[in-house]
């Protein structure tokens, strides 16, 4: 049975699907699901890259933020850091690495966990990464996690009382979407052998989310309602007694919605390119949304997390590189023409024409003085943008 056929059967026997549960079935299938099959999603050879496939640098810098934060914590003598969605672990073994190289006391206290519920990228990260899953180093979560709002499940490889930084890279965009319209919700069903969308009444949580987080949706117009990651958010700094939060993503504030922009982001990338149909290939392209940043702070705030103003990824490697000029990416070069490889992929990495201004990042943390975690040097590239978002809601 293909995708499409076990979707098709999903309809007739329960009627129309949310678009939820068809982007659910399309990205997670436990056997037939884009992240599920064995296929090189990742890099030139797939779909899209992310910022670990471009250079180390990406995880090094980051080591460095994350040295800091646990300097920041007092130095324990343990710390988790738990990533959400690590894919193949180029970012872990990146973080994992240079820790060692260069961050001693650092890696001597760390513990990483890998959040990964695809049986192909489970199979990739015990590859990437046997050395330091072999040292006890790092551990692979239980593979149980969900998607599913009401059912998300992640757990901690070290005592709730161990300080934790949990780290989310191109992680909530992928999460499955509610899509509004004027019209009501979204729904997937069947007519003549093909995919077609109707619309049912929005539920009071889906509105009551665009009162509080998005806008309501104008004539002719979609708005997407993240209600799975706004649930994941909750269930994870629930979990979070005293340490950081740092996600990294596309995505918007409220503000922006407010102005008109990221309205309607539902894309699937396929070989690079970027199309807008979902149903054309079901299991075969990525979907994903952009992320609404200030319903992912709220729910964070909720639990107790006191988030920094957002910035972007191209501000917090500025911050966390300005002090050794890129060291890190031009240590192992030897060759003029290696550095100017390196160069070209840092440029990508920060700058407005490639990932700096796309991506966005949220700092948050629990235990530690707010105004102590803005003197990170993460994030003394974003003092010019202001916003609290606390603040977004009610």
């Amino acid at each position: 049975m293909t995708l499409r056929q076990k979707i098709e059967h999903e309809i007739r026997e329960r009627g129309p699907i949310p678009f939820s549960r068809y982007m659910e079935m399309c990205l997670y299938d436990p056997e037939l699901g884009y992240y599920s099959r064995h296929a090189e999603q990742f890099g030139k050879a797939g779909d899209f890259y992310t910022s670990s496939d471009v250079h180390a640098v990406f995880g090094r810098l980051l080591v460095r933020q994350f040295d800091e934060m646990w300097r920041m914590l007092g130095s324990p003598k343990q710390i988790e850091i738990q990533e959400l969605g690590p894919g193949r672990g180029l970012f872990a073994q990146d973080v994992l690495d240079w820790s060692q190289k260069k961050f001693a006391e650092f890696f001597h206290a760390l513990h990483y966990s890998l959040e990964e519920s695809s049986p192909a990228l489970r199979t990739r990260l015990q590859a990437t990464l046997s050395r330091h899953l072999g040292t006890g180093r790092a551990s692979l979560g239980k593979g149980t996690t969900s998607i599913v709002p009401n059912h998300a499940q992640t757990s901690r490889a070290l005592a709730p009382e161990v300080p934790v930084i949990v780290f989310a890279n191109e992680f909530f965009d992928a999460l499955p979407v509610e899509v509004l319209s004027s019209q009501g919700e979204l729904r997937i069903s069947l007519r003549n052998g093909r995919f077609v969308e109707t619309w049912a009444p929005a539920s009071v949580e889906e509105l009551e989310f665009l009162d509080r987080y998005g806008v309501q949706p104008e004539t002719a117009e979609r708005v997407e309602v993240p209600l799975a990651a706004q649930d994941y958010m909750s269930r994870i700094t629930a979990a979070v007694n005293c340490g950081f939060i740092v996600v990294i993503d596309y995505g918007y504030l409220r503000e922006e919605q407010l102005a008109g922009r990221h309205r309607g982001t539902v894309t699937t990338f396929h070989q690079h390119a970027v199309s807008g149909n979902p149903y054309e290939a079901p299991g075969e392209h990525d979907i994903s949304a952009h992320v609404n940043f200030t319903a992912l702070a709220a729910a964070a705030e909720h639990n107790g997390i006191k988030t920094q103003p957002l910035l972007t990824q191209s501000q917090l490697l500025m911050g966390i590189g300005e002090k050794n000029q890129f060291a890190d990416a031009f240590e192992e070069c030897r060759l003029p023409q290696e550095k100017a490889k390196v160069a070209l992929q840092l440029k990508h990495l920060v700058t407005p024409a490639g990932m700096g201004e796309n991506f966005h990042v949220l700092v948050g943390s629990k235990c530690v003085d707010p105004e102590m975690v803005a003197r990170l040097s993460g994030l003394s590239f974003g003092k010019s943008r202001l916003w609290q978002p606390a603040a977004q809601e009610g």
